[in-house]
C-alpha cells in the first residue's frame, strides 16, 4: 500500500508512519548485517532493479538534489536457498557497485560461482572484490519488438531472441550460468512494495524512505516469508533459524 492509503486506513498521520517507517528500516538493517555472515552458497545471481526519487531523470534539474531522479537497487540471490544476502541502493556507478561487491564479499567464507547480468561495471569490479575466489560469468539477453510501439501491444512482455553467456574468471558451471531467480526476485519486490509499482504516484519522494522500506522488505523476505517451493523461509534454509519469524518476533529482534 502506498503510504498515504496506509494513512487512511489506520488513521495515523503519514508523518508518523514515514518517522515508523525510518526508525524500523534502520533497525532491520542491523539485524541483518549481523544475521548476514559466514555465509556458504554456492551460487549466487546478481542484478539491479531500477526506481526513481521524486521524478524521473528527463525532469531533474541542475539545482535539483543528487537523491532524485533514478535509482538502483543492486540485490544479490542465493538461488537454492533464496537468500539476500546483500543489497544497496544507489546510483548505477562503479563506486557503488564496487561498494556492493565488497559488502557481499565480506559475507561469504567459501569460494562461489557468480552470475551477473551485462553490465560492464562487473567485469572489473568481480575480480577486485573477490580475487581468485569465484567463477564469474556474465549472461545477456537479447530482447525482440514485441509491439511495445502500438497502444495495444505497448506493455506487453518482450521475446527473448538471444542469450549471450560470457565467461569472465574460473571454470563457471554451465548449468548454473543463470540469472531467473535474481529476475523473479526482481518481481518479488515490485509487487510487495508499492513505491515500485510503476504507472502509479507511490513513488519514493526521498532516499531515506526507500532505504527504509527496502532494509524493512528484506528483513522480511528472508525471516518471515515462507518460500513456496522450499516450504520454509530463505534464513531457515540456509541455517541461520529454526523457524518462521512472524513480523512481531521480526521486529522485536530488531530493536532488542
Amino acid at each position: 500500500m502506498s503510504i498515504r492509503s496506509i494513512e487512511r486506513v489506520t488513521q495515523v498521520h503519514r508523518d508518523t508512519i514515514l518517522n515508523l517507517l525510518v526508525l524500523a528500516g534502520e533497525r532491520c538493517a542491523k539485524l541483518m548485517d549481523s544475521k548476514m555472515r559466514d555465509l556458504r552458497p554456492n551460487y549466487l545471481q546478481i542484478d539491479e532493479l531500477w526506481c526513481f526519487i521524486g521524478k524521473k531523470a528527463r525532469n531533474v534539474r541542475k539545482d535539483d538534489s543528487p537523491d532524485l531522479g533514478d535509482q538502483w537497487v543492486f540485490v544479490a540471490i542465493d538461488p537454492e536457498t533464496k537468500l539476500v544476502p546483500s543489497y544497496i541502493v544507489g546510483k548505477r556507478s562503479m563506486g557503488n557497485t564496487r561498494k556492493f561487491l565488497w559488502d557481499l564479499y565480506c559475507r561469504i567464507s567459501n569460494p562461489v560461482q557468480i552470475t551477473t547480468d551485462g553490465l560492464n561495471h562487473y567485469r572489473t569490479a568481480v575480480p577486485d572484490a573477490f580475487g581468485l575466489d569465484c567463477d564469474f560469468a556474465q549472461l545477456v539477453k537479447l530482447f525482440g519488438d514485441h509491439g511495445q510501439n502500438d497502444a495495444a501491444g505497448r506493455y506487453s512482455p518482450s521475446p527473448i531472441v538471444e542469450v549471450i553467456s560470457k565467461v569472465r574468471m574460473g571454470r563457471p558451471d554451465p548449468d548454473h550460468i543463470c540469472t531467473s531467480h535474481i529476475e523473479r526476485q526482481n518481481l518479488t519486490i515490485r509487487m510487495a512494495m508499492r513505491r515500485f509499482t510503476r504507472l502509479t504516484n507511490a513513488f519514493s519522494k526521498t532516499l531515506d524512505n526507500l532505504k527504509a522500506a527496502l532494509n524493512l522488505h528484506f528483513a522480511w523476505y528472508n525471516f518471515c516469508r515462507i518460500n513456496s517451493s522450499l516450504r520454509v523461509t530463505p534464513a531457515m534454509e540456509a541455517g541461520l533459524t529454526d523457524h518462521v519469524w512472524n513480523v512481531a518476533a521480526l521486529l522485536g529482534a530488531a530493536y532488542s
